[in-house]
């Protein structure tokens, strides 16, 4: 029983040292991540580091000779401050140098663009950059700390004079929190400094180096929750090919190809073949099959690739030991404010050192010219010396900016006899004049320190700034629709009398080429509408009389539709759109009857109001039993509108008649040249209302010309001169330099080949475009260059419609001048009168949204129909 009881005893102590572990672990899990969070992952805004870059940069220092040295030996420098392997060393090494600011990098470092990473750290080679000497040490001002194993002495922050941390972005992933600061620009944040100390408002926004187009309309100062946009910078090279000359940040050539190629066998987008030419700069071609728009296919690439792609900056930083969340804007000003106080730190001490010099110079130059070293010759102790030397210079002293002590007096006793004999009066008083106005000129710079802090930064952006401008674009992103630009990669089939939709059923009847992402709207005999996404096979209903893709706010398809009431019941007519929708409602059309049918209907993608023949079935006394009706005399309404009354009498079929024609209004279309994208939302310039058939003149710079079709999805140039709706008949006046005759030439024609890109210069590489207009009646102004030592020119001002008539598009025109020229200026035209175009007869359109579910606008009858009756 006894050896029962001590074992129970032991077994209780077990117990009680497992509790003291749980206690244990709850301490180390918290100082772990503290460590993580303090020591590895988050830079302080002090100097904008983390830890293993501080040592990185402390060890460039204590190697920098002027020449480069092996990274491997740098990385085994850094270990004796930094308590971790030797690769975690040599990955932030290799990301400082990419980021080329701080480190001069020889041998291959990688390659950020496409992703290739660097050489064995055995291989590549590094030394300090001159920004990095002037910005980042000052030893003097340096608060430091013993490295981890105590044997060396390492700087608790770096007195970086600069805001180094926006400039090359952070990002760590600790425990339970993260930070992501995106990099800016170099000289924007001088700027932004300078304005901040003049007290002035300022905006960062971020730069990458990888360049690419930008959306910072959401950026949110870099805090939490706020996102960046950004997308490669892709433009046509021809018709069949693209080309990509930048690529996001975050991605590289590699993983953007691949996910293009992702895309293309998913069916997204559709191209032929990818080329990778990327050197020094990225060059990514991408063919495209013929048939392929480019400009649909740039959106698409956008849309289902990596070529756009969305950062959401974390603003996190650590303060005094605490992890602070702050914004750009308020990072700059505490880096300002601190760069102010470190400079105001070097000069201080600068200060006391130049006094001290003066000091002692002057000290010395009262011992040597009034000779008191031959006081101390009948000397014999040590303290006769200091007291003889002190006796001496008391008479001399009151000049003095500090009192004589005894260390001041010991430095006299160790100026050699040779110095002595070869002082110069005249040198020593220039040193202590010259130490007067570098002395007088640093108090200045303290009582003027922000001023001297804006010509520091001004002459950082003089010696540093070069080569260093924006590499990002900043724009504002039009919203691309996927469905828009999805390549339709599948094939829709129907089954009409059961009442299935869907990409399996290849025995059935073909409707159209769709995409595994569109929505399908489908009609029924029933008089019922349903909306639902593409799938292998769908049940919506039987007797399927219209299925097609479904365009989401689509205004201008018209849907013209003769149902019948009911059995027995009298027959209407309506037309309306389908704007919006819920997916897999069902919607009934034709009223709350479950007998109700469909009599007649037709889709109209631009809202054509054809001609049907109504024929009635003979029954009674009825006398007409066969009239034509006009859905052109019918309003467009709202879905759910009963419509107007056709007849109360059976009928026995309706036929079509005519076909119809367009009652829509022609469609407005705006520029917005913030975007550069056309739009039907009223964002920018008005180009007109544009009807089927019209077209669009663009012309550039290059001097191309072209008409096309007002396809909202179209990409213009950023060199393009003109874009307005095309007038076949108005004249174009063109002034261009003909390289090879090396005169100015006007002429003027009309585009001969719509939908065609022609050049309308010489293809001369000293040809250009000067300028180029569409006035009826232009006038120019050609200024002269004044020769030499005669009076100028007069200018001279040609009426373009006299001076040429309008040839074809190929002629070289007419020799301007033979002068040399020195502007050519657009002046205001002569009158003319635009004959105007004919209006189009507009129907009033009443949007589906305007019109409540049981009611029109009209007055309706006690059965619900409208009171206007077509028979």
């Amino acid at each position: 029983m006894e050896e029962n009881e001590e074992l129970n005893e032991e077994g209780l102590e077990s117990q009680d040292s497992l509790v003291k572990v749980t206690g244990m672990y709850k301490d180390w899990f918290l100082d772990y991540a503290s460590y993580v969070i303090l020591e590895r992952a988050v830079p302080a805004i002090e100097d904008g580091f983390k830890p293993v870059q501080r040592r990185i940069m402390h060890a460039l220092k204590e190697l920098d000779d002027g020449r480069y040295n092996k990274v491997a030996n740098v990385v085994g420098h850094t270990m004796q401050y930094h308590p971790h392997g030797d690769a975690s060393i040599a990955d932030a090494m290799v990301q400082i140098g990419q980021k080329d600011l701080l480190i001069d990098t020889q041998g291959n470092w990688g390659n950020i663009l496409t992703g290739d990473g660097a050489a064995a750290s055995r291989y590549i080679e590094a030394r300090l950059s001159k920004f990095a000497l002037e910005v980042i040490y000052s030893p003097k001002i340096t608060e430091w700390q013993l490295s981890y194993d105590g044997r060396k002495k390492e700087p608790v922050h770096l007195p970086v004079k600069f805001p180094l941390l926006l400039a090359q972005g952070a990002e760590g992933i600790a425990v339970g929190l993260s930070t992501k600061i995106l990099p800016h620009n170099f000289n924007e944040l001088i700027d932004a400094s300078i304005k901040h100390l003049k007290g002035q408002r300022f905006t960062l926004y971020p730069d990458f180096p990888t360049g690419g187009i930008i959306d910072v309309t959401n950026y949110n100062e870099g805090l939490r929750g706020g996102k960046v946009r950004v997308r490669a910078k892709i433009s046509a090279l021809d018709k069949n090919t693209l080309v990509i000359t930048e690529i996001p940040y975050g991605t590289n050539t590699s993983s953007l190809i691949d996910s293009i190629l992702k895309a293309n066998d998913k069916g997204k987008i559709k191209i032929k073949k990818i080329e990778d030419n990327t050197a020094a700069e990225v060059e990514i071609l991408v063919h495209l099959p013929n048939g392929i728009s480019p400009d649909k296919t740039i959106d698409a690439l956008y849309a289902f690739t990596a070529c756009e792609s969305s950062i959401s900056p974390l603003g996190c930083i650590i303060e005094d030991n605490k992890p602070l969340f702050i914004g750009v804007k308020e990072m700059l000003e505490r880096s300002t404010e601190n760069t102010v106080e470190l400079l105001k730190s070097e000069l201080e001490i600068q200060l006391g050192e130049l006094e001290e010099q003066w000091h002692f110079a002057s000290l010395e130059r009262i011992f040597i010219e009034n000779r008191i070293y031959r006081d101390i010759e009948e000397e014999e102790t040590w303290e006769g010396v200091i007291a003889a030397i002190d006796k001496g210079l008391k008479p001399f002293t009151k000049n003095l900016k500090r009192e004589v002590t005894e260390e001041d007096i010991v430095r006299l006793t160790e100026i050699r006899i040779k110095r002595i004999s070869k002082f110069d009066l005249e040198k020593a008083q220039q040193l202590i004049d010259s130490l007067d106005e570098r002395i007088a000129q640093t108090k200045h710079h303290l009582e003027h320190l922000v001023e001297y802090a804006i010509d520091y930064f001004k002459e950082l952006k003089k010696k540093y700034g070069n080569g260093r401008e924006r590499q990002s674009e900043i724009k504002v992103f039009d919203d691309i629709e996927a469905t828009k630009v999805v390549i339709r990669n599948t094939k829709l089939y129907v089954n009409r009398e059961e009442g299935f939709i869907g990409t399996s059923l290849k025995r059935d009847e073909y409707v159209t080429d769709c995409s595994d992402i569109d929505d399908i709207i489908v009609f029924t005999q029933k008089g019922e509408m349903m909306v639902t996404k593409v799938d292998s096979k769908v049940f919506v209903g039987k007797n399927i009389i219209h299925v097609a893709v479904f365009k989401k706010k689509d205004k201008r398809t018209t849907y013209n539709m003769i149902y019948k009431d009911g059995k027995g019941g009298a027959s209407y007519i309506k037309r309306f759109n389908v704007t919006s929708i819920t997916r897999d409602k069902i919607y009934p059309l034709s009223g709350d009857k479950a007998s109700a049918e469909v009599l007649y209907f037709s889709a109209n993608p631009n809202g054509e109001a054809e001609v049907i023949t109504v024929l009635l079935r003979q029954s009674g006394s009825i006398k007409k039993l066969k009239w034509d009706l006009d859905f052109a005399d019918v309003l467009i309404k709202g879905r759910a509108s009963k419509g107007n009354l056709v007849t109360k009498y059976s009928v026995k079929r309706i036929e079509l008649k005519e076909k119809g024609v367009s009652t829509l209004k022609p469609r407005k279309i705006w520029f917005d040249e913030v975007v550069s994208r056309l739009n039907v939302d009223g964002r920018g310039e008005l180009l007109g209302d544009f009807r089927g058939d019209d077209l669009l003149l663009v012309i550039d710079q290059k001097g191309t010309v072209r008409t096309i079709a007002p396809d909202l999805s179209t990409h213009f140039n950023e060199d393009m001169i003109v874009l307005e709706k095309w007038n076949p008949k108005k004249p174009i006046s063109v002034v261009h330099y003909e390289g090879e005759k090396e005169r100015y030439y006007l002429k003027r024609f009309l585009v001969e080949n719509p939908n065609k890109e022609e050049l309308v210069i010489s293809e001369h590489p000293k040809s250009f475009m000067e300028l180029a207009t569409t006035d009826w009646r232009p006038v120019i102004e050609v200024e002269f260059v004044k020769p030499r030592g005669k009076d100028p020119k007069p200018n001279l001002e040609v009426d373009v419609e006299d001076f040429i008539s309008v040839k074809g598009i190929k002629a070289i025109g007419n020799q301007l001048t033979a002068e040399k020229v020195k502007n050519i200026n657009l002046l205001e035209p002569l009158v003319f009168e635009e004959p105007e175009e004919p209006k189009a007869e507009d129907m009033e359109v009443v949007d589906e949204e305007n019109v409540d579910t049981d009611e029109t606008d009209t007055e309706t009858k006690k059965d619900g129909s409208d009171q206007t009756s077509l028979f």
